[in-house]
């Protein structure tokens, strides 16, 4: 009976296929979000097992931070691009759940991350927040705290100014297009406690930097760095 209902799922998934986000290929039965494939092959960083790896790398001199990491690299026109397009214009927000949770039980190896206190993501602005629907960052966040101690933290960090997209700006020009932008309601909640910051894609880490700048001010505040991807 098992085998038939196993036989009529895959039947009715070749008529209506579900697609894998990063491969496209039609997903089988016992697949969710992601093809088998995909989910133990897209191209994984093992940054938790590297202390000083690229992304801890680019805020050295600029935040001082715990720790650093990305659970993939990202190459345009890859898997890992379509995944993360899926998962922030088309409404795949249980995408972002899944990344954080196997993000969070490769952290969970390392002992930075098992100090962290709260999980707060990059904020969107309200404006867009309203027109996308989600946050994506706030979902891969969710995903975190299912394997990590820490509590997500929605609406302390807040972004105060709508800014045009990052994508083809410079360095320079995104690092001046995030200053003064962001802002901490409730610099108390986080005073001497470990807090990580998590956003999409790390291409320049400007908007991560902005966003550590205004953290670091509260008292005895501790910052770590988490990102679903590295933008090589």
């Amino acid at each position: 009976m098992q085998a038939l209902r196993t036989y009529l799922a895959d039947f009715v998934s070749l008529i209506f296929p579900q697609l894998c986000p990063a491969c496209r290929a039609s997903l089988m039965a016992n697949e969710d979000i992601l093809c088998t494939d995909c989910l133990y092959n897209l191209p994984f960083t093992n940054f938790h097992q590297q202390p000083d790896n690229i992304v801890a790398r680019q805020f050295w001199g600029k935040l001082n931070i715990e720790g650093a990491y990305a659970l993939y690299y990202f190459n345009k026109g890859g898997k890992v691009q379509n995944m993360v397009h899926e998962f922030k214009y088309n409404g795949m927000q249980l995408i972002g759940n899944l990344l954080g949770n196997m993000a969070g039980k490769q952290l969970i190896q390392n002992p930075v991350f098992t100090t962290v206190d709260y999980i707060i993501p990059v904020p969107l602005h309200q404006k867009r927040l309203k027109k996308r629907g989600y946050n994506q960052s706030a979902c891969f966040a969710e995903g975190l705290a299912t394997s990590l101690s820490g509590i997500v933290e929605l609406n302390n960090l807040i972004r105060t100014v709508a800014t045009k997209t990052q994508t083809h700006k410079s360095r320079f020009a995104r690092f001046q297009n995030m200053q003064e932008v962001f802002a901490v309601a409730r610099p108390e909640v986080l005073e001497n406690k470990h807090v990580l910051l998590v956003d999409d894609i790390i291409t320049t880490g400007s908007t991560l930097e902005a966003c550590g700048i205004e953290l670091l001010k509260v008292p005895g505040l501790k910052l770590s760095i988490a990102t679903i991807a590295y933008a090589e």
